[in-house]
């Protein structure tokens, strides 16, 4: 699952920043189509027409491949995640300290995020009519989806249907908690059993996330395009106000990625680790960096374990566990992302959700942080999906999708930096202890 050493030379690098580009094209073309045709002939019979005959069905395509692969792509990462942390039984304690470590860190930063955007409310403002007219666009494309968050449980019953009592019945509803739950479970017992053929399973497991990514990697090929038509549509019947409104939830974004990396890793560092976090912000500035320009966890881990031995100086047993993990089960940054995005969107279309719905959407997005492919743009399957759970069209994802690259980015180095936070904290508590 882990990604080789990330290279200026990659011929796939060389792709992901055409791609980059080209995504910002469809951005901006997308954008200044719609605004002229909202400017222009806004409500015309012909740019109903374009929004229902063309750019909708286009990005219907888009997000129904990316609903078709996100059960097999989240169901193997978890799995395999799991597996993976076999190593723990040779680390004694250190499994379980970093296991704590993650379920603590990531409710603390999700936690934050929902706050803010509860806080500051991005979303609001947009006319209700005009929302609503939005969400009826594309609801065709999801409406399994949409119909089973409507049918979903609350309270006691909602906790007791985190445990399904048939894991394809759950796969089919897109029961993306109950699924979780599952191959949470069915990772422990890879983890548990260990022979030959448990190994040939784990393998398998692999290959279906192994295939799953490289299938994601050819539907984002998709995504100029699409967002060139999510674009159009949005500002054809939004206008204006989109603009604002984007601003505003990328400011929040970056204020609660601030929050955590400023905030929250500098108080871990000093009172946890003893370390000075101005030392330690400039001995792990390369792998940030990195981190920051590739967009992807996987692609920085090889750089970040060199930092823990060369410059963090780690005990490189217990720093090559922590690092190797946390690229896939410790992103705080996704996991704020996550919260922030799904309720934005909820803002942004009118939809309440109540403190159990945002608890939901804690949970999940805590969950997720262990399932979302450590890659550029892993998350937003595991968004589109989220939306669906709570009753937000997911054709909405559209919104965001010009301006994820930026962010990211942002959230990427975020993520990096917050396993070298852990392996420092988790390396110096392991010490204390033994000593």
């Amino acid at each position: 699952m882990n990604a080789s050493a990330d290279s200026t030379t990659n011929p796939e690098t060389q792709a992901d920043s055409r791609l980059q580009w080209q995504i910002a094209m469809g951005f901006a073309g997308g954008l200044a189509a719609g605004l002229l045709a909202y400017t222009f002939a806004g409500g015309s019979d012909w740019v109903e027409a374009v929004v229902t005959y063309v750019t909708g069905p286009v990005g219907q395509v888009f997000l129904r491949l990316l609903f078709m692969l996100v059960i097999p792509l989240l169901f193997s990462a978890l799995v395999v995640g799991i597996a993976e942390m076999g190593e723990a039984r040779s680390l004694g304690r250190i499994g379980l300290r970093t296991l704590a470590y993650t379920v603590v860190v990531s409710s603390i930063a999700v936690a934050i995020s929902l706050a803010l955007v509860n806080l500051l409310r991005p979303g609001d403002g947009v006319e209700r009519a005009t929302a609503d007219a939005m969400l009826a666009e594309g609801r065709d494309g999801a409406a399994g989806i949409v119909a089973a968050s409507a049918e979903s449980e609350s309270g006691m019953a909602q906790l007791l249907a985190i445990v399904p009592t048939n894991v394809v019945s759950a796969m089919s509803e897109n029961d993306i908690l109950a699924v979780m739950f599952f191959a949470l479970f069915f990772g422990i017992g890879l983890l548990l059993v260990q022979n030959s053929s448990t190994h040939v399973l784990k393998q398998g497991f692999e290959g279906v996330f192994a295939v799953s990514m490289r299938l994601i990697g050819l539907v984002i090929r998709l995504a100029p395009i699409a967002v060139f038509c999510f674009m159009f549509n949005l500002a054809a019947q939004f206008g204006w106000d989109l603009l604002v409104k984007l601003a505003a939830y990328v400011g929040v974004v970056m204020l609660a990625l601030a929050i955590q990396m400023f905030g929250v890793f500098p108080l871990l560092l000093k009172f946890l680790a003893g370390k000075s976090p101005r030392d330690f912000f400039v001995q792990t500035r390369e792998a940030s960096i990195l981190a920051f320009s590739t967009a992807s966890s996987n692609a920085t881990l090889p750089t970040a374990l060199r930092v823990a031995d060369t410059e963090l100086k780690l005990p490189p047993q217990i720093a090559r566990f922590v690092l190797t993990i946390g690229a896939t089960a410790n992103q705080n940054g996704t996991a704020m992302f996550e919260g922030v995005t799904v309720l934005f969107l909820a803002q942004f279309f009118g939809v309440d959700l109540g403190l159990a719905d945002q608890l939901f959407v804690m949970l999940i997005c805590i969950l997720a942080g262990i399932g979302t492919a450590g890659v550029p743009g892993g998350s937003l399957p595991v968004i589109a999906l989220i939306l669906g759970s709570v009753g937000v069209d997911p054709a909405a994802i559209g919104l965001i999708l010009g301006v994820d690259r930026f962010l990211d980015m942002c959230r990427t180095a975020l993520n990096v930096v917050g396993d070298l936070v852990a392996a420092q904290v988790i390396s110096t508590v392991g010490s204390k202890t033994s000593n």
